[in-house]
């Protein structure tokens, strides 16, 4: 496979997921808060809840719009740009993306025309149940998908056939109950649920800058700052989680986010910052904190977190191992009968994805010297740099947003909402979840290179046979619809906030005190 049509259908996938990912997390997250804000509406009966539900409900559906348009793009593309992948392991991952179409895409859009059109037409609790059933399927949607994407991390309850030469499932609880998966979901929806919180939160500061609609903003302030306060703890929380499932499973893309070259003693410390230096093997200039990363990784103080160095001499192992495996189906290919052959890739085929690494530089991998398997085994490092500050960069926000929230809740608990050196830091701080989500996303996909599918298909092999012209011009094709597609969105939301919430609908509009006199926080 020519590298270069690897590099641009990684990159048009790449693109299409970091884009789709932009409307994803919002879309998560503001579900939910529609659903508190209506249960506030329905449990006091006032029409400014309705009329906050509404607005944040305009936005939603913008979002939600786009989200569905990017991700059917995303599923395409694994049938014109990865369709050896598709065939390799399509009946596992087409399993958790069927579902998530039949039972949670189907539910959500179902609920989400009467979420919009049913106001005048349904009872308050009918309405709030069809928001809740739109909030539920939202998140099932983000479940099924993560279920096949950790599945690909981590892939269980599966196995070779050498008859089919396809990965085939050999126990779907397992791909279900993957710990991979788990950490991840309730880590991505927590993090959706920060953006939301920041976007309400941002929008209700300007508009209380502004002097606007000061009632409904105020409330929904109060809203995001402990919905976000609490979605903020839970990231750092789950944060955790999803870092101690990758001690088990993915400890190669755990050593290159922790720069840990070499194996350290028991408890290993954290290294705060470092300059990873790929040529000489070390980090220089390390500031390490001493038994965190022990702490954080193991759980224990007498447990070990693996070092690259050492990962790469097991990598090399499996390797040579693989080798054989794949010498053993070249054999069962021409004889599928050969008892030797058999009893060769039941010993060894546990690492033929290993073997097919060799790939990349050569035909038959049963040719490799000791040097190109030497090699093929420190391609399993991931790109360190990379990882490194993208996890530094991440958690810092991480911390930044619980510091964030912690202040709105305070300030509006104390119903002090004219701090406008807040309201500034609010506005903001708008962008900065995204960018948090999006390092996330580049550590899950960038930290399990050189892997399609972890230990079982390099993302060398996965790839379609296509011409770098076709890719050139999808991906140019791409970027130009969803450029577009971006300003579209922008510019509706931007109109939406504009025109404040008491366009669109017969709603009174606001009378003069609502915005000059201090209200209860959830009146």
């Amino acid at each position: 496979m020519d590298s270069g049509i690897v590099d641009l259908s990684r990159l048009q996938f790449a693109l299409t997921a970091l884009y789709h990912f932009l409307f994803v997390p919002l879309t998560l997250g503001l579900s939910f808060m529609l659903v508190i804000m209506e249960s506030v509406y329905v449990m006091t009966g006032r029409p400014i809840w309705r009329t906050v539900t509404r607005f944040w409900g305009t936005i939603f559906g913008i979002n939600f719009v786009l989200g569905v348009a990017t991700g059917l793009t995303m599923e395409f593309q694994f049938g014109t740009n990865w369709s050896y992948f598709s065939t390799y392991a399509g009946d596992i991952f087409g399993a958790p993306l069927a579902i998530e179409g039949l039972m949670a895409f189907f539910l959500e859009a179902t609920f989400v025309g009467l979420m919009f059109f049913g106001w005048n037409r349904l009872s308050k609790l009918g309405h709030l149940f069809a928001t809740f059933m739109v909030a539920v399927g939202t998140n099932f949607s983000a479940l099924w998908i993560l279920i096949a994407n950790g599945w690909m991390q981590n892939p269980v309850g599966s196995q070779f056939n050498p008859e089919t030469m396809r990965m085939e499932v050999t126990d779907f609880a397992a791909v279900l109950l993957n710990p991979v998966p788990q950490a991840k979901f309730v880590h991505t929806v927590s993090a959706g649920y920060v953006i939301a919180s920041v976007v309400v939160l941002a929008i209700s500061a300007l508009y209380l800058l502004q002097g606007r609609w000061t009632g409904m903003a105020r409330r929904s302030m109060t809203v995001a700052a402990a919905f976000g306060l609490a979605s903020s703890l839970s990231v750092v929380v789950l944060g955790d989680e999803s870092g101690y499932a990758l001690t088990d499973n993915q400890k190669m893309k755990l050593a290159a986010i922790e720069a840990a070259w070499h194996t350290q003693p028991a408890p290993a410390g954290i290294t705060v910052f470092g300059l990873p230096d790929l040529e000489t093997r070390t980090t220089r200039y390390a500031v390490e904190v001493p038994w965190v990363l022990g702490l954080i990784a193991t759980r224990s103080l007498d447990k070990q977190v693996t070092g690259m160095s050492e990962l790469v001499l097991l990598a090399q192992e499996r390797i040579e191992s693989g080798v054989r495996a794949y010498g053993a189906v070249q054999t069962l290919k021409a004889d599928p009968a050969n008892v030797a052959a058999r009893e060769a890739f039941a010993r060894d085929g546990r690492d033929l994805g290993y073997g097919l690494l060799l790939k990349r530089t050569m035909d038959d991998p049963r040719r490799a010297t000791p040097w190109q398997i030497q090699q093929a085994a420190w391609d399993t490092v991931p790109d360190v740099p990379l990882m490194f500050w993208s996890f530094r960069a991440m958690a810092g926000l991480g911390f930044f947003f619980i510091g964030l929230f912690a202040t709105a809740f305070l300030l509006c608990s104390l119903r002090r909402f004219d701090q406008r050196w807040f309201l500034r830091l609010a506005v903001l701080a708008l962008p900065l979840p995204w960018i948090a989500a999006e390092l996330g996303w580049v550590l899950s996909e960038f930290g399990r290179q050189p892997w399609a599918i972890e230990g079982v298909l390099p993302t060398g092999l996965a790839a379609s046979t296509l011409s770098r012209g076709q890719l050139w011009t999808t991906l140019i094709g791409f970027t130009l619809i969803y450029g577009a597609l971006a300003v579209i969105e922008i510019g509706l939301i931007v109109r939406t906030v504009r025109r404040g919430p008491y366009a669109g609908h017969d709603d009174l509009a606001p009378v003069p005190d609502i915005g000059a006199q201090p209200a209860p926080a959830f009146a």
